[in-house]
């Protein structure tokens, strides 16, 4: 992967590379200091907390991290919903989406053919490395459900198929945020937002007028109804033979952490689920990005097939996997994940109202600190 390196000792050093300053200043600008850590964070590589820890290690004060910790809290407070809410976070959740006309995908964002070339730019960018800024993620979809008038479903999973960092709660989440249907308003951005921040000088685009004139903006742009993503494409792989001496650690899609269970000898499978890619289907990009990352996991074997018919080869000494929504149908031990802050869980209506329920202390927050 030539834009995401993928052994562990480089993604470490990526990690202790980190800017939190100059992230918070310039993190909204496509030329900004981010982190690009997404990727290993939503495969469970890593996590929000270990980012974090290093980063106090390092001796940072939390005014200095403030901002970062922020945004890491965010896709904690994102899984937190999906944990709270289940498959409802499929639907809209604070209110139906305000002016839907289509439940489509926009040719022209497919196309990368906005007319707004940071947009073509960016999209052409995510079909090649499978990122994309965040800032520009808010701009299309803001074009898609704002001004297209698509309801966010169909275009949000074009968006997760194509990103390594694709995080069901996140992605969806964000879309609905930005859609009005998870959040108090919809995001609008116009042409002189898009050229500050991705150092553009464009004009005379479809998003070059007014916030005013933005809002009642109403473009009628093709979008197609059948819209359908190719599926995902699982290695074939042979039957696993289990050492029945041993546990049994299973690792999939949001789980690649080479660190975990480390102290014992286990027979360790990357289990990947012909229904779970049926539901959510991902690239071949994404798809040779997790087999990458799963090379950093010492004698893992690889297994396309379902839970049960791997818990039919029998294992005595039981099957470990972490919490997550996703494997709620395993059995086995359950390991908890690690969380920026472990007891702040349950729904919450907006990111602040959890924000302000999470005990920063741990992160050096004090009242002079944090005012």
């Amino acid at each position: 992967m030539d834009h995401f390196p993928t052994n562990y000792t480089d993604i470490l050093k990526i990690l202790d590379a980190i800017d939190p300053v100059a992230y918070g200043k310039t993190r909204n600008y496509l030329s900004g200091k981010v982190t690009r850590l997404s990727p290993y964070i939503s495969r469970g590589v890593i996590s929000t907390k270990l980012v974090a820890e290093k980063l106090l290690a390092r001796g940072c004060s939390f005014p200095e991290i403030e901002i970062l910790l922020k945004e890491l809290a965010w896709r904690d407070y994102f899984q937190q919903v999906w944990i709270a809410l289940g498959d409802n976070i499929d639907t809209d959740i604070r209110q139906p989406q305000p002016a839907v006309r289509n439940h489509g995908m926009p040719l022209m964002i497919t196309m990368a053919n906005t007319g707004i070339a940071a947009l073509d730019e960016g999209i052409k960018a995510l079909y090649e490395t499978g990122y994309m800024h965040n800032h520009l993620r808010m701009y299309v979809s803001s074009l898609a459900c704002n001004i297209a008038g698509s309801h966010w479903q169909t275009p949000a999973r074009w968006m997760y198929y194509h990103l390594l960092d694709a995080d069901h709660a996140s992605n969806t989440l964000s879309w609905q945020w930005v859609a009005g249907s998870f959040s108090a308003k919809k995001y609008f951005a116009n042409q002189e937002n898009i050229n500050k921040y991705c150092g553009t000088m464009q004009n005379g685009t479809l998003l070059d007028v007014s916030y005013e004139e933005l809002n009642h903006l109403s473009i009628d742009i093709p979008a197609a109804e059948d819209f359908q993503l190719p599926p995902t494409v699982l290695p074939e792989t042979p039957g696993v033979l289990l050492n029945h001496e041993l546990p049994t650690y299973i690792y999939n899609f949001y789980n690649l952490d080479p660190a975990w269970g480390t102290a014992e000898p286990a027979n360790r499978i990357l289990l990947l689920e012909p229904s779970f890619f049926e539901r959510y289907p991902v690239s071949a990009k994404t798809m040779e990005f997790i087999l990458e990352l799963a090379k950093n996991i010492e004698g893992i074997k690889v297994f396309s097939g379902e839970f049960n018919a791997l818990g039919k080869m029998g294992n005595v000494r039981g099957f470990q996997y972490k919490e997550h929504p996703t494997t709620r149908h395993y059995n086995g031990t359950v390991h908890p994940r690690d969380w920026l802050f472990p007891k702040t869980t349950g729904y919450f209506p907006s990111f602040f109202s959890f924000w302000n329920k999470c005990d920063k202390k741990e992160y050096g927050y004090s009242k002079r600190a944090g005012a």
